[in-house]
């Protein structure tokens, strides 16, 4: 799938041989102040992981995955602006906190715009590809979680037509601290 946002950027998945950038993009979201905030993973964790794991990665999220899809912004000098993955969560098993899904979902995650790139619209155009993705393949809504103290995120996810669905889980990384989910329900 691809999308022509404003600005002539280009919203599309991943492909395979895409790993490298895919790597370099996750790399740099590490980097960002509120990474702590919005990621699991460290900058270091991420950086010793060998290149068969981001192999892996590209495949697994890249074209013609049917469980998650990592979509790319491409800028109109071909620089990867930001990205948003989208995971297919089905009914009966567990998620990531270990709750149990109770119904075939998106679990949107690894959202990150490059600091210059923010305020043009692009996470709208980000989500709306993965959002159709997850619709395609009959989603009955998409989540993701939010940290409580980022609410740079918070607003732009609530901007999109997320909203906060009530469940808290501690934060994996500090559990004295929470995320909190927000859903957007599939359109009638």
């Amino acid at each position: 799938m691809t999308v022509v946002t404003r600005n002539d950027y280009v919203v599309r998945a991943i492909r395979p041989d895409d790993w490298e950038r895919v790597r370099q993009l996750r790399l740099d979201a590490l980097r960002d102040p509120v990474a702590h905030l919005a990621f699991l993973e460290t900058y270091e964790d991420a950086a010793n992981k060998p290149d068969s794991f981001w192999e892996d990665r590209a495949v697994g999220s890249g074209e013609g995955s049917t469980t998650a899809q990592q979509f790319i912004a491409e800028a109109p000098d071909g620089t990867w602006a930001g990205s948003v993955t989208v995971l297919m969560e089905e009914a009966g098993t567990q998620d990531w906190a270990g709750n149990p899904v109770e119904r075939r979902q998106g679990h949107a995650a690894g959202v990150f715009l490059r600091p210059e790139h923010r305020g043009n619209g692009l996470i709208e155009a980000l989500f709306e590809a993965g959002l159709a993705w997850a619709w395609q393949r009959d989603a009955e809504r998409v989540r993701l979680f939010v940290h409580e103290d980022n609410l740079r995120a918070q607003t732009a996810y609530r901007r999109i037509g997320f909203a906060p669905s009530g469940l808290v889980v501690a934060f994996s990384k500090d559990e004295t601290t929470n995320e909190l989910e927000f859903v957007l329900e599939r359109p009638s």
